[in-house]
């Protein structure tokens, strides 16, 4: 099973550029929207909010004033967070929800360019 989660953006071509420069690569481009690889079996569709609003019947969401959904990017390391939260903070994204760091998991978190949270997750294991 995949999963393909939509979020809308204001600008796409600033939004692929600051996703590429957190070392995603895009797949499947198509006019008002691209997609973020997050794994062979996970991405994140960008859709411009025209787009986005034809698929919709409510309202779209401003993430920059409320917070819809947490998007969390598991990783391997704590050193992996940060050189993925470090990137997204020189691109332009702004810190985001409450760094966690309690030996069971190091998280941190930023907002994109729309202001949609994500968080990079580590669960640290146990020693042995």
């Amino acid at each position: 099973m995949q999963l393909f989660v939509n979020l809308p953006v204001k600008d796409l071509a600033k939004s692929k550029e600051f996703f590429t420069g957190l070392g995603f690569t895009l797949f499947g481009m198509m006019d008002g929207m691209a997609s973020v690889v997050i794994s062979e079996q996970t991405q994140v569709m960008l859709l411009e909010e025209p787009v986005f609003a034809g698929y919709v019947t409510k309202e779209i969401s401003d993430a920059g004033t409320a917070t819809e959904a947490i998007l969390v990017l598991g990783m391997e390391s704590p050193a992996q967070v940060d050189e993925l939260v470090d990137k997204a903070l020189a691109a332009g994204a702004t810190p985001a929800g409450v760094r966690q760091e309690d030996g069971v998991r190091y998280q941190r978190g930023f907002a994109d360019l729309d202001g949609h949270h994500w968080e990079a997750l580590c669960l640290v294991q146990p020693a042995r």
